[in-house]
């Protein structure tokens, strides 16, 4: 991978961790039940880039870890705002400790990419698309 594309890369990767503490502020609102018509919009909108975001990523790059469907399962569980101010305590700590294990694992994803520049250039996981 290219020094460019690498750096191309890890600013769409930087952008995609923005949207995912995005998400853990709207999940705050849903557990204070402080949200609107225009938040509900706003998550929807969210969750669409999240998913459009990935995809661009894992079509240019494989990655061990997060993948499409511990990812595609947190969203799904996050049907809307109002669904998770319903959620029940436990319910709602467990998506919020999926959302953490995804969040850590784009940053580790940030830090490989580091070390691949540094160490190897041309090569990133065994693989690049």
């Amino acid at each position: 991978m290219s020094d460019k594309r690498a750096g191309q890369l890890i600013a769409r990767i930087e952008v995609h961790i923005g949207c995912w503490k995005q998400f853990n502020c709207f999940v705050n609102l849903a557990r204070a039940k402080k949200f609107g018509p225009e938040d509900e919009a706003h998550f929807l909108e969210l969750k669409k880039i999240i998913g459009l975001d990935l995809e661009k990523i894992f079509a240019e790059i494989e990655i061990p870890s997060p993948g499409r469907e511990e990812t595609a399962a947190l969203l799904g569980r996050a049907l809307s705002l109002r669904c998770l101010g319903e959620m029940g305590g436990d319910d709602l700590c467990g998506l919020e400790n999926a959302w953490q294990k995804i969040y850590i694992g784009w940053h580790s994803v940030l830090g490989r990419i580091a070390v691949s520049r540094r160490n190897r250039p041309g090569s990133f996981f065994g693989g690049e698309r």
